[in-house]
C-alpha cells in the first residue's frame, strides 16, 4: 500500500512516518508534502491508497482538499490528523471521516489504518468529506474560534460575557472567570459576530453579550453593569439604538 503524509510540520511528518514503518507493515511506500497544493500534486502523480492529512496548514486547510479535485469522486482513503480540541472531534463523529488526534498514539494509528483498508473498496470518501464540512458549519454556528499561543480554542457564544479592545488586541471575558487576550482587533470579532443578535457594540471599545447584562445605570452618563460587575459605557450616539434593541428583544 502507498501512503502520502501531508503536514506543514516536519517533526509531525517524521513521527508519523516512523510510527507507520514500525506498526503498519501493509504500507510499503511513503511520500511527504508540506502543504496541500504539493500534496495534491503528489496524489495525482503517485495515486496512493491512503493519505494522512493535517487540517490546520498555511494557505489551505486540509478540509479544502475537495476543491482541488473538481468535485470528482476521490479514490483514496483519508485519515485527518488534528491537534484540535473536542469541538473538532464532535464534527468528525457526526461524519464518517476518520481522524487521529495529536499527539499520535500508535494503537489508534494501527486501528485507523486497518479501518481504512477495509473501507477502501467503498469509494464514498467524497460524500463523507462533504458531510464533515457540513458538520463543522453546524457546530460553528454557536461557537467562535480563538487563536491562542497553545493552539486554537472554541468558545460557545453563551460562555462570553463581553469583549474589550486594547489597541490591536482583544480580550475575551468569559462566564467562567477566565479571560483570553487575542492578537486581533475588536473590529475583526465585531464583523464575525455581526449576524448574531446576541452581541451588541455599545461603545467603540466593547462588544457585549446582551444576555450577560445585569442592569443599566443612568449615573455618569449611563453605563451597563455586566454579570461579573464590570461597568461598560454606552456611547451617547448609541443610547437610542440600544434602548430600541432592548425593547424588541425583551
Amino acid at each position: 500500500m502507498k501512503a502520502i503524509i501531508i503536514d506543514d510540520e516536519p517533526k509531525a511528518r517524521k513521527l508519523l512516518h516512523t510510527l507507520l514503518q514500525e506498526h503498519c507493515p501493509s504500507i510499503t511506500t511513503f511520500h511527504q508534502a508540506e502543504d496541500l497544493e504539493t500534496g495534491v500534486a503528489l496524489i495525482k502523480s503517485e495515486h496512493p491508497e491512503l493519505v494522512f492529512l493535517d487540517i490546520e496548514m498555511p494557505k489551505y486547510s486540509g478540509l479544502q482538499i475537495l476543491e482541488f479535485f473538481d468535485d470528482h469522486k476521490i479514490d483514496f482513503q483519508i485519515i485527518f490528523t488534528t491537534a484540535y480540541n473536542q469541538y473538532a472531534i464532535e464534527a468528525f463523529k457526526l461524519s464518517a471521516v476518520d481522524y487521529l488526534l495529536k499527539p499520535l498514539d500508535h494503537l489508534e494509528l494501527v486501528s485507523a489504518v486497518d479501518k481504512a483498508i477495509k473501507l477502501k473498496e467503498q469509494h464514498n470518501i467524497t460524500t463523507n468529506l462533504e458531510e464533515l464540512k457540513q458538520s463543522f458549519k453546524k457546530l460553528s454556528s454557536n461557537k467562535i474560534a480563538l487563536d491562542v499561543p497553545r493552539g486554537i480554542i472554541f468558545v460557545e457564544h453563551n460562555d462570553i460575557l463581553y469583549l474589550e479592545a486594547d489597541g490591536m488586541y482583544t480580550t475575551f471575558f468569559l462566564k467562567s472567570g477566565h479571560k483570553e487576550m487575542i492578537c486581533k482587533p475588536l473590529k475583526h470579532f465585531a464583523e464575525q459576530l455581526h449576524d448574531s443578535a446576541q452581541f451588541y457594540k455599545p461603545h467603540r471599545s466593547y462588544l457585549i453579550n446582551i444576555n450577560s447584562i445585569k442592569e443599566f445605570n443612568k449615573k455618569e452618563g449611563g453605563h451597563l453593569v455586566m454579570d461579573n460587575g464590570k461597568l461598560v459605557p454606552i456611547s451617547r450616539d448609541k443610547r437610542e439604538e440600544f434602548f430600541g434593541m432592548i425593547k424588541e428583544l425583551f
